[in-house]
């Protein structure tokens, strides 16, 4: 189906686009082709106003434009199905096109223009469908979302895929150096364990150095008396002391011969030799002192004297044997310090030329991957800036765009406004002249009913016939007007015929006026009256008669001539709001050629004067206005108050 509605707008109607199966909703998403197509069968008068953009704009304008002309051809469109078009969702213009095609195949075999459509739809259906037109624009105008909003989202969704992207950049970045630093964890782990591995080894070599030159004496037999109880002492003491000297002579041979000799070393050892040579005399000295028979306490006394002496040189015997330990294996640490840099020395030595050259390339690959890095971080700050810059001018832009929406709307808002207060100024002038006529119609029943009144009670000397009365009556309470109405005929209507005839009437009502003053005609007396002609005017009779009537009816004296200077004469009208006060006025100023005076008009045009840079030069009692242009009159208006 798609290729048939495809071959017959390339070929029979030749398009200005050409189209595609493959991107068919895409083409007609803007309602623009339609239009074309309604065009080239004459159905689309306004074509010239649609608009080939993609925007939401052009879109709603075309989609409203071509819904009065499909409901012509009764092809239904809504709004749902408008906005499936404009999102480009698949087979919803496919299935319009085809339709359009039928229904345009319909219209060309009944060979009927758009105006004989038009003409042939009943009233009723044309009335409804211009009622869903409306609904249908309202509708499509708050579905379809504004271009700003579209461009906007456009927008923040490329910043979220950018963020996406720069997300998993970072989380692998993230990842790698977490597994970089998970190995070289695992390497200093390992260097570690083998480096405790050998402190352990060292140490328990150390420790069994230490126990095999140790010497264990096997306890004696325990013995009863004091006496042999000292005798194993002192013989243990003897004992211990000389397994300590030959076992500090051996260690002293043993470093040196590890060892370089040292003029301290050869001071320590001569204060060894002289310590253990003292140790040997004191000994002998307590032991030719314990041959000796003394008493108890002296004896116990020296015992514990020998003791704390005994204690104390143990004590710096282990000091002076500690302090050779640990500088025995500090000696040792340097010595394997050396003889490790000496084999890490001779390893580099025997590196060939291309190992030299694998760790040339090594570092300058190092340094071109840490130019890279800064580059690549350069690089990234750009474009964060660039994002950052185009955020804050897709935000300014947006801001722009609503404040023109702002004041197009405030603007909107004022021209309603007006609008509004001008349509109800018009009902309330309406409404005061349905109750102005409503009691102009009263009032004018009243007078022509006491008009009527007035004139049959002068005619028939105040006597009236009460069914006369009655029917007057009759006519009053119904409504009817007791004097036909003249039918008056303004001065913008009269045409020259009537001007024509006016004069006519008038030329002949002057010439019967003076056929009846000169009596000829129809007018002509009798010949038995004796009159032949009309009595000429006597004035002696006129002022006999003004004589008599002053004496009968005499004129009232004038009244005394007023105190102060005459002046015109000034009334103010007050009255409720709405009571027609300026109605009134205006109809007694037409009758006795008054001057109207408005406080508000008055006030608005000394502000303009002001405004227009005119000046007021004053004198006594009066103010006269100059104006800076002389042509221009200032109008004097009414005032209702």
């Amino acid at each position: 189906m798609t290729d048939i509605l495809c071959n017959w707008l390339n070929e029979e109607l030749k398009i200005s686009q050409r189209t595609d199966p493959t991107t068919f909703e895409k083409d007609f998403a803007s309602g623009y082709l339609i239009g074309e197509v309604l065009n080239k069968y004459q159905l689309q008068n306004d074509f010239d106003k649609f608009s080939q953009s993609k925007t939401s704009d052009s879109k709603l304008n075309n989609f409203t434009r071509i819904e009065p002309t499909l409901h012509l051809l009764a092809i239904p469109i809504d709004t749902n199905l408008a906005r499936a078009i404009m999102t480009e969702t698949h087979g919803v213009a496919t299935r319009l096109m085809y339709q359009l095609y039928v229904a345009l195949n319909n219209k060309k075999k009944s060979n009927l223009t758009g105006v004989a459509m038009e003409t042939m739809r009943p009233a009723a259906p044309a009335k409804l469908n211009a009622v869903e037109s409306e609904i249908y624009k309202d509708r499509l105008k708050h579905m379809t979302p504004r271009q700003s909003e579209l461009e906007l989202q456009e927008v923040v969704q490329k910043f979220h895929e950018k963020q996406m992207e720069m997300e998993k950049v970072a989380f692998r970045e993230r990842f790698l150096e977490q597994e970089r630093i998970r190995e070289q964890q695992q390497k200093e782990r390992r260097l570690l364990m083998e480096r405790s591995r050998a402190m352990k080894l060292k140490q328990s070599e150390m420790v069994a150095r230490i126990q095999a030159a140790t010497v264990e004496i096997p306890k004696p037999p325990p013995q009863k008396t004091v006496q042999a109880m000292e005798a194993r002492a002192a013989g243990r003491r003897r004992k211990i002391a000389e397994d300590t000297v030959r076992a500090i002579g051996d260690f002293e041979e043993k470093m040196k011969m590890t060892l370089p000799p040292a003029k301290d070393e050869d001071d320590e050892g001569i204060g060894m030799e002289y310590i253990l040579a003292r140790d040997d005399e004191k000994s002998h000295t307590e032991l030719t002192d314990m041959i000796k028979p003394r008493s108890n306490d002296e004896y116990i006394g020296k015992i514990r004297k020998r003791l704390q002496e005994d204690s104390s040189a143990r004590a710096e015997r282990e000091k002076r044997r500690r302090k050779v330990i640990v500088d025995q294996i500090k000696a040792h640490a340097s010595q394997e310090e050396a003889h490790r840099e000496e084999m890490l020395v001779n390893r580099l030595m025997r590196q060939s030329q291309q190992e030299r050259r694998i760790a040339v390339q090594l570092l300058q690959t190092r340094h071109e991957k840490e130019v890279i890095r800064s580059n690549r971080i350069q690089r990234e700050q750009m474009y964060e800036e660039r994002r950052r810059k185009d955020f804050e001018d897709a935000m300014n832009r947006e801001s722009e765009m609503a404040r023109l929406a702002k004041l197009e709307y405030t603007e909107q808002t004022r021209k309603d406004k007006e609008l509004h207060d001008q349509i109800a100024a018009e009902r309330a002038e309406a409404k005061y002249r349905k109750h102005y006529e409503s009691c102009q119609g009263v009032m004018d029943q009243i007078l022509d009913f006491a008009c009527k009144v007035a004139e049959y009670k002068e005619l028939t000397n105040g006597l009236v016939p009460a069914k006369l009365l009655r029917d007057w009556r009759a006519q009053f309470e119904a409504g009817i007007p007791l004097y036909d109405k003249v039918k008056v005929v303004e001065a913008a209507t009269v045409t020259p015929e009537q001007v024509l005839e006016e004069e006519r009437l008038n030329l002949l009502d002057e010439g019967d006026f003076m056929e009846y003053k000169t009596m000829v005609g129809e007018w002509q007396p009798p010949e038995a009256s004796g009159l032949e002609k009309p009595p000429r005017d006597n004035p002696i009779v006129g002022h006999v008669v003004q004589r008599l009537l002053n004496m009968v009816y005499p004129p009232s004296t004038p009244p005394p001539p007023p105190e102060f200077s005459p002046f015109p004469i000034r009334a103010c009208v007050l009255g409720k709001a709405f009571a027609g006060k300026s109605v009134c006025i205006r109809s007694i100023a037409k009758d006795h050629r008054l001057q109207l005076l408005d406080v508000d008009y008055l006030v608005n045009e000394a502000i303009e004067a002001s405004k227009n840079g005119e000046i007021m030069t004053g004198c006594l009692g009066q103010c006269d206005v100059a104006e800076s242009n002389p042509s221009q009159n200032v109008s004097k208006q009414k005032t209702d108050r």
